[in-house]
C-alpha cells in the first residue's frame, strides 16, 4: 500500500502530528487488518481511550502469558467492560506445555528471554499475521532501544509498526489521564511504575526510571 520510501517521509511528518491525527490515519488506511496491542497498565489507558475514541470496535491483542498480577487481570476486564472493548487474549502455543510443565515457577527466572518469546513474541507473531498494521504504544522516553524508534516503521515481513505515542512523555500520560478522568491500574499507588509478569517485576522509588522495576538486575529491558 505504502512503498519504504513514503513510509520514511509519513513518519517524519508525523513527529509533528498529534497521537489521535496518527490513529485516525492508520484507521483510515489499514481498516480492518489494524490491530492494537495493550499490555492494561496505567501506560496503556491514554492510547485505548484514544483509538477507542476513534473507531470502539478495534481489535485489541492482550498477552496473557498466565503471569500476570491478578489485579492486572481485574483491570483488563473492568476497561473491557467499562469500554466496551473488542478484546482478543493471546496465550502461548499449546506446543510448548510439555518444555514448560514443571518449569512454570522456575522459567522467568531462569530464561526470561525463552519465557517472553514463548508467553509473547510467538503468540503475537501468530496473531499479526494477517493484520497490514500494528498500533503500539512505546515512548522514546522509556528504553535507550526506544528512544532510537521511528513513528512508522516497516518490519521484515511487512507489517506496519505504528507508534502514536513515541514523543510523548510520562508527564503528557499523567496529564492526559487528569483531563480525561482516566482510572489507573490498582498497583500504581504501590509503587509497581511499569507492571508486566508478576516474576519479573518490582515496585520501585518515585524518582527512579519508569520500568527499574522489570526485569531487575538481569540484563534485560525488553520482550522480545
Amino acid at each position: 500500500m505504502f512503498t519504504p520510501a513514503e513510509i520514511e517521509r509519513l513518519s517524519k511528518e508525523f513527529e509533528l502530528k498529534t497521537p489521535q491525527e496518527i490513529i485516525a490515519w492508520a484507521i483510515e488506511n489499514f481498516w480492518p487488518q489494524v490491530a492494537l496491542s495493550s499490555s492494561f497498565q496505567t501506560q496503556s489507558v491514554p492510547l485505548l481511550h484514544m483509538v477507542t475514541q476513534i473507531r470502539r470496535d478495534v481489535l485489541i491483542f492482550f498477552l496473557d502469558t498466565g503471569y500476570h498480577f491478578w489485579e492486572t487481570g481485574i483491570f483488563r476486564e473492568r476497561l473491557a467492560s467499562e469500554w466496551n472493548l473488542n478484546v482478543l487474549d493471546l496465550y502461548r502455543d499449546s506446543r510448548w506445555d510439555t518444555l514448560v510443565h514443571g518449569r512454570t515457577h522456575t522459567l522467568p527466572l531462569e530464561d526470561p528471554n525463552l519465557c517472553c518469546y514463548i508467553h509473547k513474541v510467538q503468540p503475537m507473531q501468530k496473531a499479526m499475521k494477517d493484520l497490514l498494521a500494528w498500533i503500539s504504544g512505546i515512548r522514546r522516553d522509556q528504553t535507550p532501544v526506544r528512544a532510537r524508534a521511528n513513528i512508522l516503521e516497516l518490519q521484515p515481513n511487512g507489517l506496519l509498526k505504528i507508534n502514536p505515542l513515541l514523543n510523548w512523555t510520562q508527564a503528557d500520560v499523567q496529564n492526559y489521564m487528569q483531563e480525561h478522568h482516566l482510572p489507573k491500574h490498582p498497583l500504581w499507588e504501590k509503587g509497581y511504575r511499569s507492571v508486566g509478569c508478576q516474576p519479573c517485576t518490582v515496585a520501585i522509588d518515585a524518582n527512579d526510571d519508569e520500568r527499574a522495576g522489570r526485569w531487575q538486575g538481569r540484563g534485560k529491558i525488553e520482550c522480545g
